[in-house]
């Protein structure tokens, strides 16, 4: 039993949350309550659980001996020693193999963006992570790629203002996880740094805290456009106690703006935690652990899929 949960903890579930950024396409493009496809996109987000799990531990083969050297990651299974090297090897390559066919299966577009998505992802694990400033764009990189993945798997595509919000906030993010990494190990000299990642030693905290800023504005910028400009399509239900024809035409088009509220305490919110808390190192990790974050990211999917589906737009 005791080997089984750390085969779990080696796939690193809890990372799964970020793969839920493939149903982004057909949220916004009301189209998440059509069976057919959102079962598809669903297939989708399996396959990409599959996948991004083998190249996590791909991650940790390469990173075992330095991993033993950081504060937290220390306690991760193979270099823990909870887990063994060639069961870890076979899992990783059943696990990508499985999902590569799987996505094949479903459309050739998503089969080449699973393939784009896993060579990236290799490619930080060998190599681009000691590469300062790439490293935080192949982070981003990833993310991007999830919401791609969303829209060759459906055949529906975002607008232009929620695919450049999708890139500022990936580069939020990865700042944030670049930061907080920085703060974990601020008390090592700098050879401790250079041996648990190169990239750090490169940055300071003021160059990682302006880039955070710009990001994080940008994101706001962003998406206030895009739930400003974008136009309600595919939306099935009308609400006429919500949106009463008295009301002036521009009240009955843009309630989309509303979301504009969590979003930004969200970012507020996001950035207390890597200043004060000094988290940000796991994304996913600090939407879980923080009650009032949690409350808002769920707060804002209600928004969104009420806006969407019952007011319309």
């Amino acid at each position: 039993m005791k080997k089984l949960y750390n085969i779990i903890r080696l796939l690193r579930p809890r990372q799964w949350i970020k793969n839920l950024a493939i149903f982004a396409a057909i949220t916004f493009t009301g189209e998440l309550f059509n069976v057919p496809i959102f079962l598809r996109v669903t297939a989708g987000f399996i396959i990409l659980c599959f996948i991004s799990s083998g190249i996590y531990i791909i991650n940790d083969l390469f990173d075992i001996e330095k991993d033993k050297l950081h504060p937290f990651k220390k306690f991760r299974p193979l270099p823990h020693g909870d887990v063994s090297i060639p069961s870890a090897i076979f899992l990783s390559i059943l696990l990508i193999v499985v999902g590569l066919f799987w996505s094949y299966l479903l459309s050739t577009a998503f089969f080449l963006t699973a393939m784009i998505y896993l060579i990236l992802q290799f490619s930080y694990s060998a190599f681009l992570k000691h590469i300062t400033v790439i490293d935080i764009l192949a982070l981003a990189g990833g993310y991007i790629l999830r919401v791609y993945a969303g829209e060759f798997v459906s055949s529906y595509h975002i607008s232009v203002w929620l695919l450049l919000t999708t890139i500022s906030l990936s580069l939020f993010l990865a700042i944030g996880k670049r930061r907080s990494e920085l703060t974990l190990v601020s008390q090592y000299s700098t050879s401790q740094i250079n041996a648990i990642r190169k990239t750090l030693s490169h940055y300071s905290e003021r160059l990682l805290d302006v880039y955070a800023a710009v990001f994080a504005t940008s994101t706001f910028i962003a998406y206030s456009l895009f739930t400003f400009l974008e136009n309600s399509r595919s939306f099935t239900i009308t609400n006429d106690l919500l949106m009463p024809e008295f009301l002036p035409s521009y009240l009955n088009r843009k309630w989309l703006m509303l979301t504009i509220i969590p979003v930004v305490y969200g970012l507020m919110r996001y950035l207390q935690d890597i200043y004060e808390k000094h988290e940000g190192e796991s994304p996913e990790r600090v939407i879980i652990s923080d009650k009032p974050l949690l409350f808002n990211v769920l707060l804002w999917i209600f928004l969104v899929i009420i806006i969407i589906y019952v007011i319309g737009g």
